[in-house]
């Protein structure tokens, strides 16, 4: 009810923010909170309660919606029936709350999709609201399934009259994977597909390739928070992003023999370590959600300004978005790219990260690499770039283009791995790979403080050395050490 009622609250204005609680995949919500308050002089009320929420709200709203607790798919489509209506989203034992605020019934889902299948239920919300609804984005209300639902992201969705879907894109789930494809058929290539796939049914690499063949790009997750409030907030007057760049013009950077270690932090800015203990300690790489420019000015611009020195920004992932380039349909792929590389230029990065897993749920994972012909594209349409980065795990594509790399991941470190076990790794890529000096690109995933990160990266020994990723990219460039290596040509010519 809270979520649907900030949806159709911040219609308008941004009126309602929340916090959330400290474990929540997104930690930022109280400094960003404190950040407004402090850069844009805003004042806040807190509100403690449902009732105090709808005494100081409802008058936003225009009724609701009641769902049945016994269908959980009901929710899903009752934020859909929310944004049509900018109504709130009520279980049975809520309306009377709602209906003493004024509020009257606008849409009834108890017992209505009883014994219906999702696919079923998803049908008759595209009959019923689809032609109402915005195109330009849908939402996904995955991540979560069973029992439990964390929907972050729902207030955005119902803010602008988003379609809501959990449908499987999992082809051997012919039904729902129809409806998944019909749905992403009839939006715009580059439209947005917001929240994040259901785990109960599919894999993200399903769900990324999907929407890649539409040239949709993907934005997650679904416990992103506060978006409908965030969306609003522009950037301070005169404010232009600027990257913490190492690298100047005309200086000559020559590697000593060595192994250089670059880390990056993957999935996207303020998952994860952030908000850790000892970011600045260390040189360290972040992917920017590049469209949170538009989708959220503010909030990325609270990223530039908390940045310390050793913090360094590149673009990701793929496209302008969550993308798989082998994905993509040959004809949309040039126009993916320049809007990714508008988007580097105006929020001055100059590396950019891909990430391929197209083939991953059908080859056993084992396909990160890209063939020549795409990344060619890549370095084509973005000819300022000192370097792109490739992979998730680790990747075996090694190119070079006039002096800028294309450097595919060495090293993933998860936050599970044993720091001993994770320094010995790290010392026996360094001895398969002998030549010096040796560029290691190391992943680090987004659960992973940087305190731990320096503590693993302490034990490797005079031999290793951590610089910023501007850095590592140009020396790389002029002084590569690795094999040109690309995906060989699939059969009849695809990428």
């Amino acid at each position: 009810m809270l979520i649907s009622l900030q949806g159709v609250a911040n219609i308008g204005d941004a009126r309602l923010y929340f916090r959330y609680p400290p474990k929540w995949d997104y930690t930022f919500c109280d400094p960003l909170l404190a950040y407004y308050r402090s850069s844009r002089g805003m004042k806040f009320m807190e509100i403690k309660t449902p009732g105090e929420a709808l005494d100081s709200l409802s008058r936003y709203a225009k009724g609701y919606v009641v769902w049945d607790r016994k269908v959980r798919t009901s929710l899903i489509v009752a934020f859909t029936a929310a944004g049509i209506h900018r109504a709130v989203a009520v279980t049975e034992d809520q309306i009377p709350l709602a209906e003493s605020h004024g509020l009257k019934m606008v849409e009834d889902f108890r017992g209505k999709f009883t014994g219906w299948t999702d696919v079923r239920i998803y049908e008759w919300a595209y009959e019923k609201y689809w032609h109402e609804c915005n195109k330009n984005f849908l939402v996904y209300l995955g991540g979560e399934s069973g029992n439990i639902m964390k929907p972050g992201i729902a207030d955005f969705g119902i803010h602008h009259r988003c379609f809501f879907t959990d449908a499987s894109t999992n082809p051997r789930d012919t039904l729902e994977y129809a409806f998944a494809s019909r749905l992403f058929g009839e939006l715009k290539p580059l439209s947005i597909v917001i929240g994040w796939h259901s785990y109960g049914k599919d894999l993200e690499s399903q769900h990324v390739t999907l929407a890649s063949h539409f040239g949709l790009r993907v934005e997650g997750l679904h416990t992103l928070p506060n978006m409908s409030f965030n969306h609003q907030i522009p950037l301070s007057p005169g404010f232009r992003f600027r990257n913490n760049h190492n690298v100047r013009e005309g200086k000559s950077y020559i590697p000593e023999k060595k192994v250089y270690i670059a880390c990056i932090q993957t999935d996207c800015l303020g998952l994860g370590a952030w908000t850790k203990p000892g970011r600045g300690e260390i040189p360290y790489a972040w992917e920017v959600t590049m469209n949170w420019y538009w989708l959220a000015p503010a909030m990325l611009q609270y990223f530039y300004d908390m940045a310390t020195p050793n913090d360094y920004f590149l673009g990701s992932l793929s496209g302008p978005g969550y993308m798989y380039p082998k994905s993509i349909p040959a004809a949309l792929l040039p126009s993916v790219v320049d809007t990714a590389y508008a988007l580097m230029k105006t929020l001055d990065l100059n590396i950019f990260e891909i990430m391929e897993h197209s083939s991953y749920w059908s080859s056993g994972g084992i396909d990160d690499d890209l063939p020549k012909s795409v990344v060619d594209t890549y370095f084509a349409r973005m000819p300022d770039v000192l370097g792109i980065a490739n992979g998730y795990r680790p990747a075996h594509t090694f190119a070079v283009y006039g002096e800028k790399p294309f450097i595919s991941y060495d090293y993933y470190l998860g936050e599970k791995r044993d720091e001993a076990e994770a320094a010995a790794d790290l010392q026996e890529l360094a001895n398969l790979n002998p030549a010096r000096p040796y560029f290691l690109l190391l992943h680090v995933r987004e659960w992973s403080d940087i305190k731990r990160v320096r503590r693993i990266l302490d034990r490797l020994g005079s031999g290793f050395e951590v610089v910023p990723l501007d850095l590592f990219m140009t020396m790389a460039g002029k002084n590569p050490t690795f094999k040109e290596r690309f995906l060989p040509p699939l059969p009849g010519g695809s990428r």
